[in-house]
């Protein structure tokens, strides 16, 4: 089971509708969902909520580290409740998806992000769950950094928000456990339309 959600992202005023904070974007829609409230918490220098379920507590992490300390909040939190790799689930911004699309995942590079490579330094291990949100690629690679820290244009946020909605309808799946079902539903593309049937003819009208 998902012991601990953790959504990356900067704080502040001038970071908050950026495409690198797409998983604090996704953190806070949970919260809503479980109705919890995130509150600072000083030791782990970080946003955080813990939620009381039947199949025992679970963490919502927002770093306020900055990004590429991530690891900090991530790995105190996550030695003290002695929560296993293996149950934290980071979610991120991806520049190799889409705005619109979502992939879940466990372990795999670091890819260059800062927040996980620092999360990865600070655990010693890769074998956490990653939830990749969409943001799109600029296309050249010296453009990135600006990219990530501009707002996307309207279309792209409610592409975005359309996939963090989807993926957020796995959460409950993550809690149990379920990684196998949660990955289906969350990879599954949107239903195809069904062709339309074809019109009846008339009796007498066929030539």
């Amino acid at each position: 089971m998902i012991r601990l959600f953790v959504g990356l992202g900067n704080p502040g005023a001038e970071y908050e509708a950026t495409r690198h904070n797409a998983g604090f974007w996704w953190l806070e829609a949970l919260a809503g969902k479980l109705g919890a409230r995130l509150v600072p918490e000083r030791g782990y220098q970080a946003l955080a909520a813990r939620v009381n379920l039947p199949g025992g507590p679970v963490w919502l992490l927002e770093p306020m580290t900055y990004m590429n300390r991530s690891g900090f909040s991530v790995a105190t939190l996550a030695r003290f409740f002695k929560i296993q790799p293996s149950e934290i689930l980071v979610v991120h911004d991806e520049l190799d998806l889409l705005p619109g699309q979502a992939k879940i995942k466990q372990g795999g590079s670091a890819a260059g992000h800062n927040g996980l490579k620092d999360i990865h330094a600070q655990l010693g291990t890769l074998d956490f769950w990653r939830l990749r949100i969409g943001i799109g690629h600029p296309g050249v690679k010296a453009e990135v950094v600006n990219w990530v820290l501009k707002k996307p244009s309207p279309t792209d946020r409610d592409a975005i928000d359309l996939a963090i909605e989807k993926s957020l309808g796995a959460s409950d799946l993550l809690i149990e456990g379920a990684m196998d079902r949660a990955l289906q539903l969350i990879h599954a593309g949107p239903q195809r339309p069904k062709p339309p049937k074809p019109p009846k003819v008339p009796p007498g009208d066929s030539e």
